[in-house]
């Protein structure tokens, strides 16, 4: 069974920090999916993720191209993501089941800091998965450094 890590985001911005858990994934060997609600805003993050940093490459796609299937990140919509993927990074409060989270590696829930709603939907799906017995830890920047404040 996979766990879930709650990364409140409260010093970087998501497209900072994504990046960042994205290649720490790759590097544990796993294939993932960038899982939100809003297509405009995963052009947005696609787009983000391309002008990255200078120094590396993030190989990833948006859902509806040809090579979906052969992505090691694909940014989508759709809980069924073509690629397969062992790791999900969740974003913008999108639903995260507790029988998908025992199918994969990790799955990471990133959320806003800064915005109330974005907070009361984490501690929902912190309760939620948590009371189905799924293994979650909460981790914070709130320090300057990320730090983990909360495991069950």
């Amino acid at each position: 069974m996979g766990a879930v890590y709650f990364y409140h985001l409260t010093r970087q911005p998501l497209e900072v920090v994504l990046p960042m858990l994205l290649e720490k994934s790759l590097a544990a060997g796993w294939r993932c999916a960038v899982r939100g609600g809003d297509s405009r805003r995963m052009e947005w993050l696609d787009e983000k993720l391309w002008l990255g940093r200078e120094d590396g490459f993030l190989p990833h796609g948006l859902t509806g191209g040809e090579h979906d299937a052969m992505q090691p990140v694909l940014l989508t919509t759709d809980p069924a993501a073509a690629n397969n993927p062992t790791a999900v990074l969740a974003i913008d409060g999108v639903e995260i089941a507790p029988e998908e989270v025992a199918l994969l590696e990790r799955v990471s829930i990133l959320f806003d800091g800064n915005d109330e709603a974005a907070l009361a939907r984490a501690r929902e799906q912190w309760k939620a998965l948590t009371e189905a017995g799924c293994s979650a830890q909460y981790w914070s920047q709130e320090s300057g450094h990320w730090e983990k404040k909360a495991e069950r």
